[in-house]
């Protein structure tokens, strides 16, 4: 057998021996990067989200609406964790991180609730009703965006942290109804509305909040 033959079949071998080809990138790695991407891009979407619903509640005084925005920007947050477990593609550090996001859902419910219960011993009305039902209307987009962004990416990843925080977002968009519904009530002339609505926003949470308990379980069973 002549030597370029030898050396060919050589490198055939390496190349099928060890299961990688040069020039390829490791599937872990490009794994990592497009959830980096996927997260990054949900943060962006609920960071704006959050920062227009913020400028308007410092307006209005919506309970509903702060309950939203509370839920929004604890939402945003839980990119970090996910971010992280990703660029350390480690599974245990997504379930961790799975778990970070249910934890940071319950805290989200658990504040919407305290501050809807105090409004309804201490009323006050909202005002700038129309800006107030615009926050509204934010928030179901950017939610709605962001929901599309986090659950196909945790379809094409295989990420249960992923679609448990997407189905969240998904979640969240009929939340911010909500806060439009506790304008069109307050302008008919019921205020306590506000935050009777702001009470079922934190107690729709706490349900989100056991759907996705329920997810990110069921991947760690499956996984170990």
């Amino acid at each position: 057998m002549s030597e370029r033959a030898h050396a060919h079949e050589h490198d055939h071998g390496h190349h099928h021996g060890h299961g990688h080809s040069h020039g390829l990138v490791d599937p872990s790695i490009a794994r990592s990067r497009e959830g980096v991407r996927v997260v990054v891009a949900s943060l962006a979407l609920l960071g704006a989200t959050a920062a227009a619903q913020a400028a308007i509640y410092v307006a209005t005084d919506s309970v509903a609406l702060l309950a939203d925005l509370i839920h929004n920007v604890g939402d945003a947050l839980t990119a970090i964790p996910l971010g992280a477990a990703f660029l350390l593609r480690s599974d245990r550090a997504e379930r961790w991180a799975g778990l970070v996001v249910v934890a940071a859902i319950f805290a989200s419910a658990l504040v919407a609730g305290i501050v809807a219960l105090d409004r309804i011993v201490h009323p006050l009305a909202p005002e700038h009703l129309l800006a107030l039902g615009l926050a509204g209307g934010v928030g179901v987009l950017g939610n709605g965006a962001a929901a599309r962004v986090r659950l196909a990416g945790g379809a094409r990843l295989d990420s249960a942290a992923l679609i448990a925080d997407g189905r969240h977002a998904r979640a969240d968009a009929v939340v911010s109804v909500g806060v439009v519904a506790s304008a069109v009530a307050v302008a008919l002339g019921a205020p306590i509305a506000d935050p009777i609505i702001g009470l079922a926003i934190a107690a729709l949470i706490l349900r989100i909040t056991w759907q996705s308990l329920l997810t990110v379980r069921h991947d760690d069973r499956g996984r170990r």
